[in-house]
């Protein structure tokens, strides 16, 4: 992934429903200095302490989590309590009434997860609709999920996405470095 160009790492560690491991994220710190993003579904402070004593930088809160109260701290909290351990927060949006609180938090980055959490349908189109009318709102934004391939990134950033999380597309391929590669070229040369 480094070699194909990518400007950090996301390590999936849920391990119920999404087969992640803590110890990958810790392999992945021992194998690269880029930041590392621990992509969890973090209802509890004790994650987040995890998170930093296995090497990531950066850990992903999803917003949804917190308003429904799932959690166990608020949204607050657990951003305070991240910033604590020198972490930066990756706030995931789903739509746009949660991309504008999100705003008005103290979160590092905010996402936009074109996955409907609910039925895991995949679209593109909520991050133009999140983002319409929303570009340069202050914070770097990343499009996650749902991204194939470069015409994918292209779209993204004409929407206003500022980066991307790519996953399935470059986990499932035969070539990592190259699938990295289409992204990141679409984005410098879109």
């Amino acid at each position: 992934m480094e070699r194909g160009g990518a400007v950090g790492i996301s390590v999936l560690t849920e391990p119920k429903h999404f087969g992640g491991s803590i110890k990958v994220l810790n392999e992945a710190r021992n194998h690269t200095n880029l930041p590392i993003l621990m992509k969890d579904v973090v209802v509890d402070p004790a994650q987040i302490e995890t998170a930093s004593k296995f090497g990531a930088d950066a850990i992903l809160l999803i917003y949804a989590i917190f308003k429904r109260a799932y959690a166990n701290c608020s949204l607050e909290e657990a951003i305070q309590l991240t910033h604590k351990f020198s972490l930066e927060v990756v706030l995931e949006t789903h739509t746009r009434d949660e991309f504008i609180a999100a705003l008005n938090t103290d979160a590092d980055i905010l996402g936009v997860n074109n996955r409907d959490l609910k039925i895991l349908k995949v679209d593109l189109k909520v991050t133009k609709h999140v983002l319409t009318s929303m570009k340069n709102c202050g914070r770097v934004v990343v499009g996650e999920s749902g991204i194939q391939n470069a015409s994918d990134t292209r779209f993204l950033k004409a929407c206003g996405a500022d980066a991307f999380l790519v996953g399935s597309a470059i986990m499932l391929a035969e070539n990592v470095e190259a699938k990295v590669r289409e992204p990141v070229h679409a984005y410098g040369n879109g």
